[in-house]
């Protein structure tokens, strides 16, 4: 099983990594291959709304973007983890994330994800929120821990010191590989179920 990890943070080994590495112990004890991407410190524009990637299945401005996209198709699972910036994540990483998840046509459907915060103080549940929406929209089972995905820390190591938000990274981490496995089975078991053709309606007249 594959976990592809974005880090939204421009730190590297900043408090965001604390947290990621508190989870990445947790994949190797369980045999679980992980791969951490650093992207908060990356020049990744956003989404220009050309449509290149209806036909050519992948982004027009080829950077990062179109690597993890790879990686993405072929990874059980995904943690997007980030700081927080008033009460939002990194816009670098949201950026990337409009992206990544446009202009990629594969079925996301059941690979797992997990989003994960690091705040000083406050914010941090809605940019867990603002997250977890991107894998909602696609089919992801999201992974939940036994508290809101979130440390603290403000000066870089300081999230050493959030005992309560590092147990949190652990049972987030266990939960996944335990979503994951069970996925897994259930795939092998009984596949995919039956996908719709999508209905795509607007708020104007002009589909009725």
């Amino acid at each position: 099983m594959k976990i592809l990890i974005l880090n939204g943070s421009p730190r590297i080994n900043g408090n965001t990594s604390i947290a990621i590495k508190e989870m990445v112990k947790v994949f190797e004890e369980n045999d679980v291959e992980s791969e951490v991407v650093q992207l908060g410190n990356k020049d990744i524009r956003g989404c220009i709304a050309c449509n290149y990637c209806y036909k050519n299945k992948k982004c027009a401005i080829d950077d990062i973007v179109n690597e993890l996209a790879v990686k993405f198709n072929e990874c059980d699972g995904l943690v997007v983890a980030s700081p927080v910036y008033f009460a939002s994540a990194n816009a670098t990483l949201i950026a990337c994330l409009d992206r990544l998840f446009y202009s990629t046509s594969f079925d996301k459907r059941f690979k797992v994800g997990a989003s994960v915060v690091c705040a000083r103080r406050g914010g941090a549940s809605a940019t867990f929120d603002e997250l977890n929406k991107y894998f909602t929209i696609s089919g992801m089972p999201i992974a939940s821990a036994n508290y809101w995905n979130s440390i603290h820390g403000r000066k870089v190591g300081e999230a050493e010191h959030d005992l309560e938000g590092l147990q949190t990274m652990r049972a987030l981490a266990n939960n996944m590989v335990f979503l994951m496995k069970s996925i897994a089975l259930g795939l092998k078991e009984y596949g995919k179920p039956e996908e719709e053709k999508k209905i795509m309606t607007n708020f104007i007249g002009n589909n009725l």
